[in-house]
């Protein structure tokens, strides 16, 4: 039976976290990056974990940080996983001891597969929308007509999805998870519990056509 995960990413506050955990949401992001306009430190972060109930997978997001910075986030939160959207190699990725997601921001002449045999230790690659002005929250999706068929590893679907179009991403692409942060909110950094039930309720919609059922 197809279930398509979902996680809901820049997640500054506990009411929007409790929001996406109601409606189903798999996994939350915290953007350990302090440009991003949703960027939280770890004391922030842990302050929304400590709140959280069980089994829901917490993601760390860092762009281009230094080692030290990455450690001292793991030491002072519950992070379950993390997630790195810059130039990090993988062995850079790899050695903090938890699983990880590579963001691969998705541009025409990428190899993706070149991508998945580089990062073999990632746990999944996210693909994101390439953009010259940002690593990601770009709210642009890329097309996903891209993404080569014989990809192995689990993807993460990310990029400009929002209550409108991710039914279609959902069954185009049949990632193993998607990933929303700007598609869900009403300002940058808040949500829309309203968004986000709808958003899941798609992805409900999605599953029960591949699977043969009516919701």
């Amino acid at each position: 039976m197809t279930r398509t995960r979902v996680k809901i990413c820049g997640i500054t506050r506990l009411e929007d976290a409790l929001s996406a955990i109601a409606a189903g949401a798999d996994a939350l992001g915290f953007v350990f990056y302090a440009p991003s306009p949703r960027a939280v430190t770890a004391a922030q972060a842990q302050a929304i974990m400590a709140a959280l109930p069980p089994f829901v997978s917490k993601v760390g997001l860092f762009v281009n940080a230094t080692v030290e910075e990455v450690r001292q986030v793991i030491a002072s939160t519950d992070l379950d996983c993390l997630q790195f959207h810059g130039d990090e190699s993988a062995d850079y990725c790899a050695q903090f001891n938890l699983p990880y997601y590579k963001a691969i921001r998705v541009k025409p002449g990428l190899n993706l597969v070149q991508c998945e045999e580089d990062f073999a230790s990632a746990s999944a690659l996210l693909l994101d929308t390439y953009s010259e002005k940002a690593v990601g929250g770009t709210g642009e999706a890329f097309d996903w007509s891209l993404i080569p068929a014989e990809m192995q590893k689990p993807l993460i679907l990310a990029g400009g999805l929002n209550p409108e179009n991710v039914m279609q991403a959902a069954q185009q692409v049949q990632p193993y998870a998607l990933d929303v942060s700007g598609g869900v909110e009403v300002q940058k950094g808040i949500k829309s519990p309203q968004k986000i039930a709808v958003f899941m309720q798609q992805v409900l919609q999605s599953d029960a056509a591949r699977n043969g059922r009516l919701v």
